[in-house]
């Protein structure tokens, strides 16, 4: 197996690390990861304002995009976000609060969507100290230093594991656990298919379905599961005293020790069709954890201890209405209630609250295609896949609007269009949301601020 490239040899790693200088200048929390801090599409900030005027709330910046669906990720005053530019995927670091640039890095990439979607990153960028991590969708894992955007050591998954290619790319964004960084790398056997549909499907494992890196280095630490890789990412919580890491893998979910890749168990949860994907990321709540897909199974809830697990409840198989079925949209947990959007296809998808322990449905919503929620204040942010955006209150009695808005420019014109597939990213005050082609920055806490365009 080869080893990573690394660019630039460690230097004492018991020494404390060095922070970028921290350039924030208001209150609040960070969102340093995909779906925020806690990886579960929620917020800490509170004291935010949701009294916005028609036009919608104050646009302190925006700026033009590339190609790709990533969400940006924020630290320390400063804004990552990871686009295609034409043959290039780009890294861009930006004032998180003004929108100046301060660094670019670039690599070639020949990426080209099996199934006609763009060709531009699937994976929000993963801050960790002074250490940037970007995926392509080609399965480029780099590490970059986040003050300067220096390559710190680089892995091709695709070529070291020998990735049979996947129907969308690369769409499972890395996770830091301690000392390790956690990926749905999903290889295969040396002489093994080159993609799915040369396959058939039916691409073999090799052992390295999920695999930890020394964060610091890239070289392996360990390899777990015969599973093929899916577009959820994976997820780490406590349970019964110990740390348990769930990757809701291309056959379904696996559940290990992410201190030694042991696996504990494996839950099958894939729809029998062969472009079926599991692109949710799972959601843990003290020991249960809840995986749906959108394709033909949809929900189930699992019951988690050392050496054993038992399902809470599911959606049966042969039964039309299921509780929930998500796309790439990951739910969010709210007081005993589970909240996110339902459905394949634009056109029948719906936001729906189901309760947790039962998957009752309580209610839903039409008409906002596959919208991604981020929760916040008793309150959820809404962004529909065409670009407008919603604020809901946090209750399971009923779908209750509190303001919605189409952000547009001095022409009319919308500045977020279709598809508009990002979850919102909150931090500090300020909300970030993205477009096809552009990322604006609002601001929460009712600041008058101006919304030049960088």
């Amino acid at each position: 197996m080869a080893d990573p490239v690394v660019c630039r040899a460690e230097e004492g790693r018991a020494a404390a690390e060095t922070l970028p200088p921290d350039l924030a200048t208001r209150p609040g929390e960070d969102w340093p990861d995909f779906l925020g801090p806690r990886r579960n599409g929620t917020s800490a900030e509170r004291g935010l304002s949701f009294d916005w005027p028609e036009k919608g709330p104050p646009i302190v910046w925006q700026t033009k995009l590339g190609t790709g669906y990533a969400a940006p990720s924020i630290a320390r005053g400063r804004l990552y976000h990871f686009d295609r530019y034409g043959d290039e995927d780009r890294l861009i670091c930006r004032e998180a609060e003004t929108g100046k640039e301060l660094w670019s890095v670039g690599s070639p990439t020949g990426y080209d969507d099996m199934l006609g979607y763009n060709n531009g990153p699937r994976c929000s960028p993963v801050i960790d100290g002074n250490r940037v991590y970007t995926f392509s969708a080609e399965g480029q894992l780099v590490c970059h230093d986040a003050t300067t955007g220096e390559k710190l050591w680089a892995v091709d998954t695709q070529a070291q594991f020998h990735v049979a290619r996947n129907f969308f790319g690369v769409g499972s964004t890395p996770l830091v656990w301690g000392d390790l960084l956690i990926v749905n790398v999903g290889g295969s056997p040396l002489d093994g298919p080159a993609d799915l549909y040369a396959a058939q499907g039916k691409v073999q494992g090799d052992g390295t379905g999920v695999v930890a890196f020394d964060k610091r280095t890239g070289e392996v630490v360990w390899k777990a599961s015969d599973e093929l890789a899916s577009y959820a990412s994976p997820m780490v919580a406590e349970i019964a005293g110990r740390p348990w890491c769930f990757a809701f893998a291309r056959g379904g979910l696996v559940a290990l020790d992410p201190r030694t890749g042991t696996v504990d168990f494996a839950y099958p949860w894939r729809a029998p069709l062969l472009e079926s994907v599991n692109a949710a990321t799972p959601v843990v709540v003290g020991d249960e954890v809840f995986v749906s897909e959108s394709y033909a199974l949809g929900s189930s809830l699992l019951r988690v201890r050392p050496g054993e697990h038992g399902v809470v409840w599911k959606d049966e198989r042969t039964r039309r209405d299921k509780a929930m079925l998500l796309h790439w949209n990951t739910p969010v947990y709210h007081d005993g209630f589970l909240y996110g959007s339902s459905g394949r296809h634009a056109g029948s998808a719906e936001l729906r609250c189901i309760e947790w322990k039962t998957g009752q449905v309580r209610w839903s919503q039409p008409a906002l295609g596959r919208c991604s929620l981020t929760s916040v204040d008793g309150h959820f942010i809404c962004l529909a896949e065409n670009g407008s955006i919603h604020v809901l209150r946090a209750t399971p009695d009923a779908y209750e609007p509190v303001r919605s808005v189409t952000l547009v420019d001095d022409a009319g014109e919308e500045l977020l269009v279709a598809p508009a597939w990002a979850a919102p990213v909150i931090a500090r005050g300020l909300l970030y949301v993205r477009g096809d082609d552009r990322l604006l920055c609002l601001d929460l806490r009712g600041k008058k601020e101006s919304g030049k365009t960088r």
